[in-house]
């Protein structure tokens, strides 16, 4: 689609059943394979992709392109991918704070606990700054190399080396005040 941001949001309110199906030409195999990298399933990563071409099918009537369409579509599908990746509770494996507990070596009252703390982790990466949690999620669920990480979101490797150091430091700010209290369960 060789359109400007506002052509295709003008197009989109002109005639959104053909903008919607040259924009899912153009993107969908893209978009999956992206949402893939993050969430390793391929049925899961095709879901998200057509949940997020329905949200731009609602809004299509007030729908703004801020950016690039793809840039737009391609952090539509971050966004949703973290969603889930924070909706599945994945665990969280930080360079500053591991914790690592086999739930038949605790008993309920620590579990609870320990439950509380992955919640504050969860809740402190949602936190982060977007182009930084989806950086951070790459790095650490996806197991991403940097330069791979980079060459995703078409940034430079010192650009995603800044965002890992930033959620660390902030992440490590918001939680290390609380991991005295389980320091004992190693």
């Amino acid at each position: 689609m060789s359109r400007s941001p506002s052509e295709v949001a003008d197009f989109m309110r002109a005639n959104p059943d053909a903008c919607l199906a040259e924009l899912y030409s153009e993107y969908y195999e893209y978009l999956v394979k992206s949402v893939y990298r993050m969430v390793p399933d391929q049925s899961t990563a095709e879901d998200l992709v057509q949940e997020v071409f329905f949200e731009i099918w609602k809004k299509r009537e007030r729908l703004e392109f801020r950016t690039s369409v793809g840039a737009y579509l391609r952090r539509a599908v971050t966004n949703r991918a973290l969603n889930y990746i924070r909706a599945k509770k994945m665990n969280f494996e930080g360079e500053d704070a591991a914790i690592q507990l086999k739930s038949n070596e605790i008993n309920s009252v620590k579990k609870l606990e320990i439950d509380d703390l992955q919640q504050l982790i969860n809740d402190s990466i949602d936190l982060l700054p977007e182009k930084c949690r989806a950086v951070f999620a790459m790095s650490r669920f996806e197991e991403m190399k940097y330069a791979e990480i980079a060459e995703s979101l078409g940034i430079s490797i010192k650009t995603v080396e800044n965002h890992i150091s930033k959620a660390l430091k902030l992440l490590k700010a918001r939680v290390s005040p609380h991991l005295e209290d389980y320091s004992n369960y190693n």
